[in-house]
């Protein structure tokens, strides 16, 4: 009887919740993987792009009312969502809109995430929500916002901030949210040397993870004190949230406590804003046991994909074999006489023979010519690599033509092969 109250109680507040996914950032730590496309609109995992992660956790969640604001190179990004997410029933009040900037309130374009907000607070204001649930659209995990949610009312707070335990000497990177014994923020830090730990977890430290929850007036009151403020940067993490702080009841959520699905009651969040962090989040999901299941039917993660044959591998000669091994490749693939290796391939990838392919990130619609060698490799979409080229093998004569991070992964897009590409990616 408790648990059905405890559902019936949270399909309630999901009811009554409108999220608003902030997607316009360029995510210039992508480096040129963002030079075409918003970061949420970066593919990731094989078949789905990032910002699939934080719409399945909405829809999964039982919060079918959603609002993607975009800003920068939106157009990829746009048509994935009417592409894959229309299939909410606009009759039963559920959708998935886009929110472009459109200079709504003043002439200027969005100054900070909280701007994005404040800019569309009619739009905002006519779904008449209870809640407003703020989402950064470029991070990778699965949670269940109603039970953030549910934390939320039971604390009688008036904001509550999304966040997951980290190292302390990883948390520097991060806003780290100091917390009281039941997780009442006391102070925020701006990426701290010294990230205060949490009480009694002396080598961790609480990392936001740009989720936040509102109670509606409380947020249209407070955006509106921000915007009138010209000190201020109209940004949650630096603005709103530490002004919060002094004042109001703000309370801390740990991912752990709604995490879905966690391998060794670990939670899984990963900030892929670097090339090395993005090479290393897709290369994961390639091992054993990967920290991120994507073969979890009670939680799928929803995109939009196109109807391709299934994968193939052709040849069957010493020399000339086509396989892959601890790898994943996707719909539409041909391996022709070629060997996959620890890597991912995205769809209607075509690896033609005597190639060598291993620690890869391969981007759809990815033509690999004859003879290639391609370690340790993130390549962009539509690239044609040229027979016999060799990456991975020499890092001097890798950074001549390709950018190559501190770790050595090489980047490769189609304008650093010399090749135009006008389709949308």
């Amino acid at each position: 009887m408790r648990a059905e109250i405890s559902t019936r109680f949270i399909s309630l507040l999901t009811k009554n919740t409108l999220a608003l996914i902030l997607a316009g950032g360029r995510g210039s730590r992508l480096k040129h993987l963002t030079d075409w496309r918003a970061k949420p609109a970066v593919p990731f995992g094989g078949k789905f792009r990032i910002i699939d992660f934080p719409l399945s956790n909405c829809v999964n969640s039982g919060i079918r009312r959603i609002g993607v604001v975009t800003q920068y190179k939106a157009q990829s990004l746009i048509r994935h969502i009417q592409r894959g997410w229309s299939f909410l029933g606009g009759q039963l009040g559920e959708f998935v809109e886009v929110m472009p900037a459109q200079q709504r309130i003043q002439e200027t374009w969005y100054q900070g995430t909280a701007d994005a907000v404040f800019q569309n607070l009619d739009i905002v204001r006519s779904y008449n929500p209870q809640y407003v649930l703020i989402l950064a659209g470029d991070h990778v995990y699965k949670m269940d916002y109603g039970r953030l949610l549910a934390h939320h009312v039971s604390n009688a707070a008036d904001c509550t901030v999304g966040c997951v335990e980290m190292p302390r000497e990883e948390a520097s990177a991060f806003g780290v949210m100091a917390v009281d014994e039941n997780l009442r923020i006391i102070e925020f830090q701006e990426k701290p040397q010294d990230p205060k730990p949490m009480p009694g977890k002396p080598d961790k430290a609480l990392v936001s993870m740009g989720i936040y929850v509102f109670n509606a007036p409380f947020l249209y009151e407070q955006l509106i004190r921000d915007a009138d403020d010209p000190r201020s940067e109209h940004d949650f993490g630096r603005n709103i949230i530490p002004h919060l702080i002094r004042r109001y009841r703000v309370f801390a959520h740990r991912l752990h406590d709604s995490c879905v699905n966690m391998v060794d009651g670990v939670p899984y969040w990963r900030d892929v804003g670097t090339v090395d962090a993005y090479w290393e989040a897709n290369l994961d999901l390639v091992t054993v046991k990967p920290q991120l299941n994507l073969y979890d039917k009670e939680w799928p993660i929803w995109t939009y994909q196109e109807q391709l044959p299934p994968a193939k591998f052709v040849f069957d000669e010493e020399g000339r074999r086509g396989a892959a091994v601890d790898s994943m490749v996707s719909g539409g693939c041909v391996i022709s006489g070629s060997t996959v290796r620890r890597s991912l391939l995205f769809s209607d990838v075509r690896v033609n023979s005597y190639c060598t392919i291993e620690d890869a990130v391969i981007l759809p619609n990815v033509q690999i010519g004859r003879h290639a060698v391609l370690k340790k490799v993130i390549i962009d979409c539509r690239c044609v690599i040229p027979e016999g080229l060799q990456v991975g093998v020499d890092p001097d004569e890798d950074r001549k033509r390709f950018y190559v991070t501190e770790k050595g992964v090489t980047l490769i897009t189609p304008e650093m092969l010399g090749q135009r590409v006008h389709q949308v990616r």
